[in-house]
């Protein structure tokens, strides 16, 4: 998928998934909508870009808030490359790991199990159709191809810990739409791709602990190499999906071997 005079779209595109994407796909021609809830670090990452990339503030749990960030990217240029890396405010209420029933003897609320599908899961779905129904619309480039669509899923999907019933089943729902979605996607000549990462040092931890003290105790459990993924590692990737037009209907574990 050549991105040249092309967009793309970054769902939680100033987060360490999205920012790290961001700055791949634009070094290969994209001009991206960087999608996201942070003002600050999108607009600062749209500025250091310098290329034409804009940062346009997002709820993906608002059907047209997401239409709005589409047409964005439809103005800059035909919409060639979705990825959907967002994150999520947790549930209002909730505290500590949402184990199914805890050690008090209490259940999960269902809306706190919804509120994690839905922020995962039914939001990546809304990403999904309505980039494809963008693409739908682009004039075919090489084989016929007009558009490509990555989601992340999550090792989590596959092996969920304690306390992750509803991010595991959300994430489970990622890995087991990605075929059906690229099917159906397929007479348009768009594919659809799914990315399950491991163990890496992103934001999330930067509120909880320093770089060293994730490193330090999250590291040793990965397989090798002995460490947290870096988001650019997930982003390499993500830029090779975009490029590599034989890569469809699968999600790849990036995770240096880890298994729970």
């Amino acid at each position: 998928m050549d991105l040249t005079n092309a967009s793309a779209l970054v769902t939680g595109g100033a987060g360490g998934f999205g920012g790290a994407t961001v700055r791949r796909l634009a070094q290969r021609g994209a001009k991206v909508v960087i999608a996201d809830v942070h003002a600050d670090r999108g607009e600062a990452l749209a500025k250091e870009l310098g290329n034409g990339s804009v940062f346009v503030h997002t709820d993906i749990m608002d059907e047209a808030s997401i239409e709005n960030a589409v047409q964005t990217a439809v103005g800059l240029g035909p919409l060639r490359a979705a990825v959907v890396v967002h994150g999520g405010p947790p549930a209002p209420g909730a505290t500590g790991p949402a184990r199914t029933v805890n050690r008090e003897g209490k259940r999960l609320a269902l809306s706190q199990f919804a509120h994690t599908v839905n922020i995962y899961l039914n939001s990546a779905f809304a990403v999904t159709s309505q980039a494809a129904e963008a693409m739908a619309a682009n004039e075919p480039l090489a084989s016929n191809q007009r558009g490509v669509i990555i989601n992340t899923a999550s090792i989590a999907g596959y092996e969920g810990q304690p306390g992750q019933a509803g991010y595991s089943a959300a994430k489970g729902g990622i890995i087991g739409m990605t075929l059906t979605v690229a099917r159906d996607l397929a007479p348009l000549g768009i594919r659809a791709m799914a990315i399950a990462p491991g163990t890496f040092l992103t934001l999330a931890y930067a509120s909880r602990m320093t770089d060293e003290q994730a490193q330090a105790h999250w590291g040793p459990m990965v397989l090798n190499p002995k460490r947290m993924g870096d988001p650019d590692e997930y982003a390499i990737l993500a830029a090779h999906i975009v490029e590599n037009d034989f890569l469809n209907g699968t999600t790849i574990r990036l995770d240096a071997g880890q298994r729970f």
